[in-house]
């Protein structure tokens, strides 16, 4: 540090403001030198990623043609075919019950019991009435044809003849009336035994021996919903009916349903109802598919993931989904050429599990990368770690694995990449 000649002044002024001054410029001066000597000096020769310094390893896939399945994809539920509220067409006591809650019955089965003491009480009463009736009706009968006979003799006035007539007939009509009572006790006795309309699963019980059951009571005895068939109810895009109902005329359509947690237990099914209209709200329609259901997987109420299938696309070119990458421009890919990447613009017909139908920017034999794409830039030389003929499941194991610090991919219990399921 150089020495200064500070100029004298006059009376009174202080040097220390200008002290501090100076020190605190030498102090910043002195700091910047040792920063820029400091400071790394890029290596001569140096490149950033997309030049030709080391590999990036990176996991690829060769894209493959092949016969794909066209599908649509839904979440349904299960609905019964048939539901039938039981109830009882006469009031009387519960005396038995034929089955257990939650029984599968045959239509036909018997159910309850009511008791039938004042039904048989009742249809005897109405055969005993109808037995008196008859025999009147056949005396005034009688009485009418000897009453005729004294008429037409001029013995007797035209106004007895018609007065024993009227009473011939009002017995008649009576009479009739009776065996309606009769038919009508004998449909009592037999609506005390109550039998299923239907083949199904029974409900929760709500009634048992000794209640008292009304007749059409509000709430019913049992509930039985049939379950094989069953119907899987679902909902597509309204802009996909008019392929829907093309692919219907070459025959029926495959539905195939398979519960959350469980695919593989699927069921197979046909499509038959395709609702009258759209609704304007969802944009969507209202279809219901078929099942046999013999193992009684599907249930009413539960939900399942449906596919119809439409038709077979057999050239279809297919990538693993995790290839295909977003960005401004739409969907792209990273193609593996001569050891570099490359960037591919690429058009998806359509996702169906974890493969990608692509309609262009990508031929049969291109190699695509699978993971890794996040250090790539165009150009960049890369190092492909696993490549196979559209192997989706060697990039999920190595993410799996650690992204691509982890070891070698596996294709372990999947099929290879490109296969629709």
């Amino acid at each position: 540090m150089g020495f200064f000649l500070l100029p004298r002044l006059k009376r009174g002024f202080t040097y220390f403001p200008v002290l501090i001054a100076l020190l605190c410029l030498l102090a910043c001066a002195s700091c910047t030198g040792q920063a820029e000597q400091a400071s790394p000096q890029p290596p001569a020769g140096g490149r950033g990623r997309g030049g030709d310094g080391a590999p990036v390893p990176v996991v690829t896939a060769t894209a493959v043609q092949r016969s794909v399945p066209v599908t649509v994809t839904a979440v349904g539920t299960g609905e019964s075919i048939s539901t039938v509220q039981v109830r009882s067409q006469v009031t009387g006591r519960i005396a038995e019950v034929h089955f257990a809650e939650g029984q599968d019955v045959e239509a036909g089965q018997p159910l309850f019991t009511i008791d039938p003491q004042s039904f048989q009480v009742a249809l005897d009463q109405a055969t005993a009435v109808l037995a008196r009736d008859t025999a009147q009706s056949k005396n005034a009968q009688s009485q009418v044809d000897r009453f005729e006979n004294l008429f037409n003799r001029g013995l007797i006035s035209r106004d007895q003849y018609e007065t024993q007539m009227a009473t011939a007939a009002a017995l008649k009509a009576t009479t009739a009336a009776d065996e309606a009572a009769v038919a009508a006790a004998k449909l009592n006795l037999q609506y005390a035994k109550i039998f299923a309309p239907t083949a199904g699963r029974t409900g929760a019980l709500q009634v048992h021996p000794g209640d008292l059951v009304q007749a059409n009571g509000t709430a019913p005895l049992v509930v039985i919903n049939q379950v094989a068939p069953i119907y899987v109810s679902f909902a597509i895009p309204g802009k996909l009916l008019d392929e829907i109902r093309r692919a219907q005329r070459n025959g029926p359509l495959k539905v195939i349903a398979n519960l959350p947690g469980e695919d593989d237990a699927t069921e197979d099914g046909r499509l038959t109802f395709i609702d009258n209209a759209v609704d304007p709200q969802t944009a969507t329609i209202k279809m219901k598919a078929t099942f046999a259901n013999q193992s009684h997987r599907l249930w009413p109420g539960q939900y399942a993931d449906v596919t119809l299938h439409l038709r077979d696309d057999p050239k279809a070119v297919v990538i693993p989904s995790v290839a295909v990458q977003s960005g401004q421009q739409g969907s792209y890919v990273f193609l593996v050429a001569d050891g570099r990447a490359q960037i591919r613009p690429v058009t998806i017909a359509r996702v169906q599990g974890d493969q990608s139908v692509i309609t262009s920017g990508v031929m049969p034999g291109d190699v695509v990368v699978t993971d890794g794409q996040l250090r790539l830039t165009p150009n960049a030389r890369v190092a492909p770690r696993n490549t196979g003929a559209g192997n989706a499941a060697g990039a999920s194991a190595e993410r799996a694995g650690g992204g691509s610090g982890g070891g070698a991919a596996t294709n372990s219990g999947r099929g290879p990449a490109g296969e629709a399921r």
